[in-house]
């Protein structure tokens, strides 16, 4: 299927200034995300950032790139905008593919893309999780799917709780207790993306800190896809950042 790829990227990071910019085995890091993106299949890929530095890196390296306001609250108000300016057809599938994953899965992007259909406006996905370290880690979201694999909920907490396996084992994962923990890479379609800047807040949104709530809330369903991996992991901190550059060094000197 035929989808649009657009990547926020914002300047300003608090625990890693100037993050999109950084050098990533010779080129800045917002041009190897749009690199991965491109390799999805995508039909057209998008930077949309709020400083110039960026649009200028991006161009240098043949990537597009459009300036937004500096205002955005979130990642997906910066791409909804740049979507619109683009006047993309109301059905036209649009995937919101983070500015500092360096390193994500090109077929994890395309799969994501896929789940995408008149009934189903807006998609993500989760892999499974195998220690009880990420299970109970407040930063690690979790999320329940129903039958038709389509988010429950998405939380912080340990969901499902499994009643009689943590009050034998604590802090142990059962047997055959399988919990998944959220990808933050979401597709939508063109016509909800333009409309869910204007969802109210909700309040279990406010309550956990995660966004994706107000989608459920408000009643429209999220489609997940389960990737049998966790994806690479991307670039937060100054750690991260030496991480993937010896990557990078590492892949050049193979």
């Amino acid at each position: 299927m035929s989808f649009t790829v657009i990547i926020p990227a914002r300047l300003a990071s608090t625990r890693l200034p100037g993050k999109p910019l950084a050098d990533l085995g010779g080129k800045p890091m917002i041009v190897r995300v749009a690199e991965r993106a491109v390799l999805s299949g995508a039909a057209q890929v998008v930077v949309a950032t709020d400083h110039a530095d960026i649009v200028a890196a991006c161009r240098e390296h043949g990537v597009e790139a459009q300036l937004t306001r500096p205002d955005h609250p979130s990642g997906t108000d910066r791409i909804a905008e740049v979507a619109a300016a683009m006047a993309l057809a109301p059905d036209t599938v649009v995937v919101n593919v983070q500015g500092d994953e360096p390193l994500i899965d090109p077929e994890l992007i395309a799969a994501t893309a896929g789940l995408i259909t008149p009934g189903v406006p807006m998609a993500t996905a989760a892999h499974p999780i195998v220690t009880a370290e990420e299970v109970f880690n407040a930063n690690v979201v979790k999320v329940v799917l129903d039958r038709n694999g389509r988010a429950l909920y998405f939380s912080r907490a340990a969901i499902p709780w499994h009643r009689d396996g943590f009050a034998q084992a604590g802090a142990v994962l059962p047997p055959g207790y399988q919990p998944l923990r959220h990808i933050g890479l979401y597709a939508y379609s063109q016509s909800f993306l333009q409309a869910y800047p204007a969802l109210p807040l909700s309040p279990l949104e406010q309550i956990e800190a995660l966004e994706q709530l107000r989608v459920l809330w408000h009643g429209y369903p999220i489609a997940v896809h389960l990737a049998a991996q966790p994806p690479a992991a991307g670039v937060d901190t100054p750690e991260d950042l030496a991480r993937v550059r010896r990557h990078y060094r590492n892949c050049a000197a193979s």
